[in-house]
Formats: C-alpha cells, sequence, structure tokens
C-alpha cells in the first residue's frame, strides 16, 4: 500500500484536496509520520501489523465516519482533546470564542466563569487553563459529554468543576458569573440538506439541531438565565448561526441586554456574539 493508494481510496467521499489532509492527519497522528517520513517511503515500509491497522483506519473513513471520531482526539487551539461518538467535534470557530474570552479577560481579576453545554470540555479547559485565575464551571446534560469534559480536564490539568445541567431549564438559585459562554445547537433541520455526510450521520444530532420554528430555542433560554446572573460588568459570549445573528440580538435587547456586539470569524462568517447589561433592568 502506497501514500498515493491510500489517499486516492478515500477521494470519492472527500475530494481530492481534503483526502490528502485526512490521509497526511491519520499518519502524523496516529502513526507518528511526519511528511518528511511519508515522502521517504514510511507508509510503503510499515509493518503489516501497522499496514492492517491503517487499513481498518480507511475502511472506517469510507463509510464516512470522522476521522476525530476514529482517532479518539481532536486539536482545539494548541491542546488534544479526547472525543467520541456521542460528543460534538471541537471545531476552528469555536477555538477564535475561547480567543476572544481569554484576550478580554484574562488580566481581570479572579472571575467565576460558566460553560453551557461543554461537551467535551473544549471551552471550559481551554478557558481554566488559559485563564488560571478564573473558576471554571461546565454544564451539559449529556452523560457522554459529562465524561468526557472530565476527563480532558483530568487529563490536561484543568482544575473545573463539571455538573449535569439542562440549559432549556436552568433557574438562577443566588449564583453570580462573570462570565457565561455557550455553544448551544443552533443548526435548524432545514438546512440538514447542506450539511456533509460525515457530520449528519455520526455526530449527535441533540448537539447540533433545534426545530425549524424555534432557531432560538438554546439562545432565548440561556439569556434569559444570564440576565439574571450576570455580575453588573458581567459578559455573555455566544457561537451564533450567523443565518439568525440579527435575531439573536434583537432577542437578547428584548431580554434586558443593551451592549451587543457580533463578529466575523475566520471566514467572514456572524459567528460570536458579545451581549453585555448596562442596566439592570431585566424584562421577561
Amino acid at each position: 500500500m502506497t501514500y498515493r493508494e491510500l489517499r486516492r481510496m478515500i477521494e470519492p467521499v472527500y475530494g481530492k484536496d481534503e483526502a490528502r489532509a485526512v490521509t497526511d492527519y491519520v499518519l502524523e497522528v496516529y502513526f507518528g509520520l511526519s511528511r518528511a517520513d511519508v515522502m521517504c517511503g514510511a507508509v510503503e515500509e510499515m509493518t503489516a501489523v501497522h499496514e492492517a491497522e491503517l487499513l481498518r483506519i480507511f475502511a472506517r473513513l469510507l463509510d464516512g465516519e470522522p476521522v476525530q471520531y476514529i482517532l479518539g482526539r481532536a486539536e482545539f487551539g494548541p491542546r488534544w482533546f479526547n472525543v467520541r461518538p456521542g460528543v460534538l467535534i471541537p471545531r476552528p470557530e469555536t477555538e477564535e470564542l475561547c480567543a476572544l474570552i481569554v484576550a478580554e479577560n484574562k488580566d481581570k481579576a479572579p472571575l467565576k466563569v460558566l460553560d453551557i453545554g461543554t461537551g467535551s470540555g473544549c471551552i471550559a479547559v481551554t478557558l481554566a487553563l488559559d485563564m488560571p485565575q478564573s473558576s471554571v464551571t461546565a454544564w451539559d446534560i449529556a452523560p457522554e459529554a459529562l465524561d468526557t469534559a472530565t476527563e480532558n480536564a483530568r487529563r490536561l490539568g484543568a482544575n473545573i468543576t463539571v455538573e449535569r445541567r439542562d440549559a432549556l431549564h436552568l433557574e438562577a438559585q443566588g449564583e453570580t458569573w462573570d462570565v457565561i459562554v455557550s455553544n448551544p445547537p443552533y443548526i435548524c433541520n432545514n438546512e440538514k440538506k447542506t450539511m456533509e455526510r460525515n457530520v449528519l450521520d455520526h455526530e449527535p444530532h441533540s448537539a447540533l439541531f433545534v426545530p425549524d420554528d424555534q432557531p432560538l430555542l438554546f439562545y432565548t433560554a440561556i439569556t434569559r438565565y444570564a440576565a439574571r446572573t450576570l455580575s453588573p460588568d458581567g459578559t455573555l459570549y455566544f457561537e451564533l448561526n450567523p443565518l439568525y445573528a440579527d435575531q439573536t440580538a434583537d432577542m437578547a435587547r428584548q431580554t434586558g441586554f443593551t451592549d451587543i456586539t457580533i463578529k466575523e470569524d475566520m471566514y467572514g462568517k456572524r459567528r460570536i456574539g458579545k451581549l453585555r447589561i448596562k442596566s439592570r433592568e431585566i424584562k421577561n
């Protein structure tokens, strides 16, 4: 089996450019082979055991299974996070969200930070490690997410508190947060036709989709909770569905938020929302 044969094996599923990237990713992450190693014939010189394992991986790739699930980990910023089926795979756009929060808050006094819908824990762990003066809590409802976030925090040495809470049924009980962040489910079911097969067939729909007639389902619930629990100088950060960025901002204004900024991501999409309340007049 040659490198070219491997790459061409999955081209029907991924296309030429992505097939090359996925092949390089598997060889580097799983087998420790650099591009230079590959160019020097490392694939052709693999042992029979390693070649058999490589072919098993590529058979799963041909079936559309995300490479991150196959390898059991995903890159997020400078760190690797364990991932598994049932837990959303971290995206580069979410890295930008974390980078913004860190840049705006790392030099502030000790903060209380809440990540709602933590999934793999990539946001909570990143903020805990990059803002070590802060106390970070992570909430999710899915057992797979709670286990994975706890595992990633322990493995990466992040001190976070992981708790089971339902983002759609959050009651304020006297707690106060300086930063609340969430990357909630925000893709409407009618958007499925534009999505890749590996996402639709393998990633958890509960972490991705909302009903067509309730595109702001999670944003509304979280915004209402944040309006009651943010400190006077606190900030709510969202990863947004660009199709509903303006509607999200309007909903937040109706809830009492008066300082709202929407930022574009690396692809020019309106992806990050930053919300603050200048006055404490909170609307139901």
